[in-house]
């Protein structure tokens, strides 16, 4: 599910919900919410994440379970 996708590469990363939210340019707890699956993220911002963390949009949404494409 997208909300154990983006806590997973958060905790990967190092950072916490607040940092995210702030790299995002959204509010904490609007980041909290995803990751608690109680909201879903709009296409821009799932690009933004996936951008953020150097992971394929489609491994976000749970549509491949690579974290980048091949090249």
């Amino acid at each position: 599910m997208l909300k154990d996708r983006l806590r997973e590469v958060r905790t990967e990363r190092g950072m916490t919900k607040k940092e995210v939210a702030a790299r995002l340019n959204i509010d904490q707890s609007t980041y909290g919410k995803y990751e608690l699956g109680k909201r879903e993220p709009d296409y821009e911002t799932v690009v933004r994440i996936a951008d953020l963390f150097e992971v394929s949009f489609d491994w976000i949404l749970v549509r491949t379970d690579t974290t980048r494409p091949e090249p």
